[in-house]
């Protein structure tokens, strides 16, 4: 017992977050592939457009990614932060040699292997990881932790971005991209030596006998709402994300490069909203934060065409961060939701099981807007103003997002466990 207490203090639970965002700005990375695009599209210019490196590979990162952090959570749960931040280093890290070995021997099924595959797979793993350890380090501010640790993921894309032109402008691409494998498993290998469990004091404080499994959690309705929850929020981001630069063309006639800085800044409030509001809900609580999130957001969604016919394109930039910091935010809270929801000891598993509303937010989202923006602008007439073709589609993910404010309004405490 005296060893316990003259042990347990030495330790500064301050370095957890640290360690996860090591680890989170890494894999955050992955995110600016997008930059690898047109150099590694060059060394392959006579693959199948089925089979493009830099298309699949990345796609592939994405769905492996969730697919590990889903499956993968009961063993991170069972094997500890460590080894699995270990894990997570090695694949990620190996990946992206592998990958770069490919770009320089010219096999775009060793970049497909290496980035997309292995690569993917640390991705997983290593978004999970920290997840747990942090809830059980800071019950008393959830929130905050898991918020900074997952704005680490949303500030490596930011990074990334800049980092890999700087290098591929003087190493090739191939040589970046072995370079940065290395320089990502060091990283991330330094935040593996400082994450651990806490104390076993601590965690018996925190884990206790309403804490329930992965399985046991899926069959509550109050999963299911979280899902479609995080599902919506993720909906709405997402689409406009990915059509953010051709409709600021479109809408207020910006120049490709002009859409471009913005959409630079856009990773940063990303990024800053991940840690803001999930602090925010803390204090507010996990549901209200949310229920902000689904007001604030149709409002918004519902006033952009307004701005773009009026060309208020200092409030339409101000609208736009404000949607990305509750995108990020919406990602960085849900931990700490399950983790007041089901108990602390299983988050890590369960949160990977919710993650699957991204990979389907991930179709979705782009697929509302891509479409009912191709169909208007395909019924304009030659010449005609293309302000008006996201009107129709902003206005349906403002219905999904009234859709998620009613999910939001009927969450409850798990007094018992509700199964479906």
């Amino acid at each position: 017992m005296s060893q316990s207490t003259e042990t347990t203090p030495i330790f500064n639970r301050w370095l957890i977050p640290l360690a996860a965002v090591l680890i989170h700005i890494c894999i955050g990375s992955v995110y600016a592939w997008s930059t690898f695009n047109r150099p590694i599209r060059a060394l392959f210019p006579n693959d199948p457009w089925w089979f493009s490196p830099p298309y699949i590979t990345f796609s592939t990162a994405l769905v492996l990614l969730g697919l590990s952090a889903a499956f993968g959570g009961p063993w991170v749960e069972r094997r500890g932060p460590r080894t699995a931040a270990i894990v997570s280093a090695s694949l990620f890290g190996s990946g992206l040699v592998i990958g770069g070995i490919g770009l320089a021997l010219k096999q775009s099924w060793l970049v497909f292997l290496g980035m997309g595959v292995v690569g993917g797979m640390g991705c997983g793993i290593g978004y999970i990881a920290p997840v747990s350890t942090l809830v059980k380090w800071f019950p008393d501010r959830r929130g905050m932790a898991t918020g900074m640790a997952i704005m680490g993921f949303g500030g490596g894309a930011f990074l990334a971005g800049y980092l890999n032109v700087y290098f591929m402008d003087r190493l090739g691409v191939a040589n970046t991209v072995i370079a940065l494998g290395v320089a990502y498993f060091l990283i991330m290998m330094t935040g593996a030596a400082i994450i651990r469990r806490p104390p076993a004091a601590k965690t018996a404080a925190t884990v206790t006998a309403g804490n329930l499994t992965r399985n046991d959690a899926i069959q509550t309705k109050q999963f299911w709402l979280l899902w479609g929850i995080l599902f919506v929020n993720v909906t709405a981001g997402i689409g406009i994300l990915a059509q953010a630069s051709p409709m600021m063309q479109d809408m207020f006639h910006k120049t490709a490069l002009e859409a471009a800085a913005v959409v630079s800044l856009i990773s940063i409030f990303n990024a800053g909203g991940r840690f803001f509001w999930a602090s925010v809900s803390d204090y507010a609580g996990r549901r209200n934060t949310y229920a902000i999130f689904f007001v604030i957001q149709t409002i918004l969604f519902l006033t952009i065409p307004g701005l773009a016919a009026k060309g208020q394109w200092g409030i339409f930039e101000a609208a736009l961060f404000t949607v990305f910091t509750m995108y990020g935010g919406g990602f960085a809270t849900i931990p700490a939701f399950l983790a007041d929801m089901f108990g602390p000891a299983n988050v890590g598993a369960i949160h990977g099981v919710i993650l699957t509303a991204w990979s389907a937010a991930a179709i979705v989202g782009p697929v509302i807007i891509t479409q009912l923006s191709s169909r208007a602008k395909a019924g304009l007439a030659p010449g005609a103003s293309k302000i008006h073709i996201y009107d129709q589609p902003l206005q349906v993910l403002a219905v999904f997002l009234v859709a998620g404010l009613v999910l939001t309004m009927l969450v409850r405490p798990l007094r018992q466990p509700a199964r479906l």
